[in-house]
């Protein structure tokens, strides 16, 4: 099985700010806005969960004037480059990012601090384990509103199957490295992790490219 790879795609590379991240973020970003701009709230917060280099946050904020955009990550060396985005597109609804790794607890935000009417996060679970799931539903538990939801992009699989030929294909070339936890994940197991922590998946919404959104909120 092969997979028809664009000609000016860079090599898979994770690191945000690596030149294949800020091509993938470029090609998705206009579907994911369009979405986001049914699901999202007419006010209020939106805390983004790996924001990187700060591509999405900072292409979507102006979309939205009437929302305050909060980016986290857990990689501080990522800041500057999401600050600098911020001020070049003059972001005056993005504050300052702030350290959340999903796997330590003591760097979870709390409900004292803000709450979030919506939660997304973009590309992470074919490079991340099912097990940050945990930390995401958890994360979501803390601080979301009541009717708040959290919105997980990326390319999965379904009740253990690709949906595409062309995510089979792309699955395979992630996994060549053998490199650990790499790899498309399933809906199913992201559903079971996230129950468990009192959030639930509520819609499956179809994007282009064979990609979803997964819509989750609280149980």
């Amino acid at each position: 099985m092969s997979i028809n790879v664009p000609a000016d795609r860079p090599p898979i590379d994770p690191h945000p700010l690596s030149p294949y991240v800020a091509w993938a973020g470029n090609r998705n970003r206009d579907p994911i806005l369009s979405m986001f701009r049914v699901i999202f709230p007419n006010s209020g917060n939106v805390l983004e969960l790996a924001s990187g280099a700060g591509n999405h946050i900072n292409y979507f904020a102006p979309h939205f004037p009437n929302l305050s955009f909060q980016p986290s990550d857990y990689d501080v060396d990522v800041f500057d480059s999401i600050k600098k985005k911020r001020d070049e597109a003059r972001g005056k609804n993005i504050f300052d990012p702030i350290k959340i790794d999903l796997t330590e607890p003591q760097t979870w935000p709390s409900v004292s601090d803000r709450l979030y009417d919506a939660i997304f996060v973009v590309n992470l679970f074919q490079v991340a384990p099912v097990s940050i799931c945990d930390g995401i539903a958890q994360v979501a538990d803390r601080v979301l509103t009541k009717d708040g939801f959290v919105a997980i992009y990326g390319p999965f699989k379904v009740d253990g199957s690709y949906t595409t030929e062309s995510n089979a294909a792309f699955d395979q070339e992630i996994l060549a490295p053998k490199i650990a936890e790499w790899g498309l994940k399933d809906v199913r197991d992201l559903e079971r992790a996230a129950n468990a922590h009192n959030i639930a998946l509520k819609k499956i919404m179809d994007m282009p490219a064979n990609n979803f959104i997964l819509l989750f909120g609280r149980a």
